[in-house]
């Protein structure tokens, strides 16, 4: 065996999903020793007391429960810490992460990924990444669009449940009975467009053979990151092909790239009749209004939404920026005069979209 040789299996999926369900499935199989780690953003761990009261198997099965924060953000060094005490048990083959239903995927493998490059010693590898898929969820409110009347929030929840998607290498679609054979197809293809590589593992009541799990090709990041419709757009496209990219499965994506800001009224407007053709847009963009912000813009079928997430590096005090440009030559070789590092950048993909339409319709909300 080498040295790392304790797999590591992160379960990620939004909440109701169903992955304390499978979890309990899991501990009740009596093939092989696993330890579980749970996390939940609660004070309150009910998905582990939950778990604790599924049977004797449990008694013989080492649970960790981490509360009061995310494990892809403020537990990161407290869950390495786990980890690595599990991982001395030599009994235990497999280590399983129950991740909080809010928990971006992409984090918590980075994460892993980084400690794993810096850590010699450790036993403990990432062996995959694991989402959670409610069926009938997606078929309801993904597929068939969440109506206008939904909560404003609800854009942001189905952004989370599309990344949890698009950064996987395995998919657990639950709750199959709930659909038809028909509508169950149609929420495939639909996962497809989003993520066209990851194997998908059909269920009822996360009753999933142990094995599938465990016995499946090793997570590779940057494989998986490559995975998403989106990476496939910034990777495939050239951006100044007249026609947008069309893949293998008849999904076309082109990214619209612009220096210039956009108007904020003018965008929102944009966004109120926005082309029901495109599946998912993603990238990051800045208003003439906020010359310090990055705005991260998502859509998900009906929802988009836009949030602030950081600040552009030429809003910068120049006291701490002529440094950083001469330390980092890179940045400086796409620094405009005007607008510094500022741009807007969005993938944007779909079906039977018109791209001409589409750029037409941004470039009237930018500012001249």
């Amino acid at each position: 065996m080498s040295k790392r040789e304790v797999p590591i299996v992160v379960i990620t999926g939004y909440l109701g999903s169903g992955k304390t369900t499978l979890m309990q499935n899991i501990l009740q199989q009596e093939k092989r020793k696993v330890a579980l780690i749970v996390n939940d953003m609660g004070s309150i761990n009910i998905d582990a007391s939950i778990l604790n009261k599924s049977g004797n198997q449990v008694a013989q099965i080492e649970m960790v429960e981490m509360q009061n924060g995310c494990i892809c953000c403020t537990l990161r060094d407290e869950f390495m810490a786990e980890i690595e005490r599990l991982s001395q048990d030599h009994s235990i083959e497999a280590i399983f992460v129950e991740a909080s239903g809010i928990s971006e995927p992409s984090s918590i493998a980075g994460a892993f990924v980084n400690y794993e490059e810096m850590t010699e010693d450790t036993r403990v590898y990432l062996k995959s990444v694991v989402s959670v898929v409610d069926v009938d969820r997606i078929y309801r409110e993904f597929l068939n669009s969440l109506s206008p009347e939904e909560d404003t929030e609800d854009g942001d929840i189905i952004n989370l449940i599309i990344d949890q998607i698009e950064f996987c290498n395995l998919m657990i679609l639950n709750k199959t009975d709930l659909l038809s054979a028909e509508q169950l197809e149609e929420v495939k293809q639909g996962l497809r467009n989003l993520q066209q590589e990851a194997e998908m593992i059909p269920c009822v009541n996360g009753d999933v053979d142990l094995d599938l799990l465990l016995d499946c090709p090793d997570f590779d990041y940057d494989e998986v990151e490559a995975f998403s419709a989106v990476q496939r757009a910034l990777n495939n496209c050239e951006h100044d092909d007249d026609e947008a990219c069309v893949d293998e499965y008849g999904i076309s994506s082109f990214v619209f790239e612009e220096m210039k800001p956009f108007d904020r009224d003018k965008f929102n407007k944009f966004l109120e009749d926005y082309p029901e053709e495109l599946i998912r847009t993603k990238g990051y963009i800045w208003f003439d209004d906020d010359w310090k912000h990055i705005q991260l813009f998502e859509q998900a079928g009906r929802n988009a939404s836009i949030t602030e997430v950081s600040e552009w590096v030429s809003a910068w005090p120049k006291r701490e920026l002529k440094p950083l440009l001469r330390d980092f030559p890179d940045l400086d070789e796409d620094w405009d005069e005007v607008y510094g590092d500022r741009s807007n950048q969005v993938v944007f993909i779909g079906k039977g979209y018109e791209k001409s339409e589409i750029v037409s319709q941004l470039y009237d909300c930018i500012v001249s």
